[in-house]
Parts: C-alpha cells; structure tokens; sequence
C-alpha cells in the first residue's frame, strides 16, 4: 500500500546534554550534566511524527552499517514507517550534540557524515513516492534530486529550509525553487517578515511557514504576511529539539491531507510544536491524533 506521506531527509542520533545552570564552567575540566540519547534530526522527528498521527509514511533517508544506524532502523521499524528508502551511509550514522539551556534552547553541534556526496537509488525512490500525496523534504545534498521526481509524481512538496541565515545561499536554491510550501526558522532574524516577502515576490503560489519559537509563527500566502501567538499550554518548555518539525507535520496534515483552513492548520502546527517542546530527547513520544484533537478543542 502506498504511503500518503513520504519523508526525505537525514535521521540519526542526538545527544542532548543539559546542562544543570546557564552556562558552562570552562574553569573546571568536568561538568556534571544530563546527556539522553535518541532518534533524532529533522528526518527522524518528521517521521515520526506523521507515524504518531496515523498517517502511512514512508522515509527516504541513510543511516550507517552500525550501532546507531541499527538502533534508528528498530525504532522506526517499530513505528511501522516504510523503509525501504533507507539507504547505506559508508561513513556511518549521522550524529547531533545539542547543548540545552535551562529554557530548552539549543546550540546544536551537527556531523551529517557523508550526505554531500552519496546519491539515491532515484527508480526506487519513485516507485515509494508513487502514490503518496505529500513529500516531506529536509536539506541533505542528496534530497534535491528527488524533487523533480516528486513533483512528476504529483505528490505536493514541502521543504524545511531550517535556520535560514541567507536566502541568496546557493545551497538552498533548488529547495525553494522544487517547493509548493516552505518553511523556516526565524531563529537567526528579528523579524521573518521580509523572508516571506522576497519568497512571495520569488513564487507568488507559495505558502511560507515561519518559525519564531516563543513569539509564535508567521504565514505568508496569496501576498500577504500574517502573525500568529503562540498557543496556550501548561506543559513546561524542556526541549526544543524538534520544535519546528512539529510545526510542519502538524501543518501539513491539516492543510495538505486534511483539506482543512490556512488559519486552523498554523493553529494544529503550533499545538504540534508545543508539544514536542515538552518532552526531553524523547522523539517516541510525539503527540497522537487524540492528543491533537484534545488540544485543539480546548483552546
């Protein structure tokens, strides 16, 4: 049966440390942390993700002849994601060392291993986008040449441009060319506003998600740019790790598979999020569609 979702990206394992005050102590050779393991990266948190909320999903990805690369492929085994997408790494399983602050931000330390040079089996990958409706693309060099692929299968493209410092950068112009929808994180700009605005200007029919954390999100489509407050929730921020995955499937969903409004699909995304932000290294425990809906009606 052919997946409605399909997933692109890299996957592998974070390391979050966290730290027990604001900073660490350089003066001393040892700190006295909290380190969890698990399944992690754009990839892994997206994948699950959809897997949490029903959908039939499919990832395209790589992982290393090794023990991580063995662990991730039993946890998404177990969340009945379709892999025969997953391909062999040489250089091994990527890896993530976020350190967390005590207000769940991260400084993220990333080793993709060897993404920029592998290329996938592109008959394969056809044969598992086929039939699905969504693509679900991240930022591995490999992924770009899947996106004329999707696109001739008829699948809507979404593509996470992440935490965008340039939008000149040569690196992401395939992904916002090959895309139906964007989304990034504002992490690195006051404001998104004029973001959206140049991606608007560059492909009118575009929908541009922003991520700006605790202030919320921002929306850009049909020319305009509109800003959403961050949902109510009493569960504490722990982990942000994730975050902004949770901010798309949740969109997504709704939007693309669901058929449901521009302004009820930020509002699910944004519960989406808030949710992953409560849980610590811990992407099993993404929320679930009865979770989801819960929220939903509470608000």
């Amino acid at each position: 049966m052919a997946a409605e979702v399909v997933v692109v990206g890299n996957v592998g394992i974070d390391t979050n440390v966290y730290l027990p005050g604001r900073d660490i102590d350089f003066k001393v050779e040892a700190n006295f942390t909290l380190d969890l393991d698990c399944v992690g990266q754009a990839g892994g948190y997206a994948s699950r993700g959809y897997a949490r909320l029903g959908l039939a999903t499919a990832f395209i990805g790589c992982v290393g002849d090794d023990f991580s690369g063995r662990f991730v492929r039993e946890e998404l085994t177990g969340d009945g994601i379709d892999l025969r997408g997953l391909f062999l790494d040489p250089e091994g399983t990527s890896r993530s060392v976020n350190l967390m602050g005590l207000d769940g931000r991260r400084k993220n330390f990333y080793d993709g291993k060897g993404h920029m040079r592998l290329r996938p089996d592109l008959e394969l990958c056809r044969a598992i986008l086929r039939g699905a409706r969504l693509a679900h693309v991240h930022l591995p060099n490999w992924a770009r040449e899947l996106l004329p692929v999707a696109r001739a299968e008829g699948l809507t493209v979404a593509c996470d441009l992440q935490d965008v410092v340039d939008l000149d950068d040569p690196y992401r112009q395939d992904f916002i060319d090959g895309s139906d929808i964007l989304f990034l994180s504002a992490a690195n700009h006051r404001s998104p506003g004029p973001l959206i605005r140049r991606l608007l200007a560059r492909n009118p029919r575009q929908i541009v998600v922003a991520g700006m954390g605790a202030r919320g999100c921002a929306l850009g489509a049909a020319g305009r740019v509109r800003y959403f407050p961050p949902v109510a929730s009493g569960i504490p921020v722990v982990d942000t790790n994730g975050a902004g995955d949770g901010l798309a499937v949740g969109f997504l969903v709704s939007r693309v598979l669901e058929g449901r409004s521009l302004e009820e699909s930020i509002v699910r995304g944004q519960i989406t999020a808030r949710h992953t932000c409560g849980q610590k290294a811990c992407s099993g425990s993404l929320i679930t569609r009865d979770e989801l809906e819960r929220a939903f009606r509470a608000l």
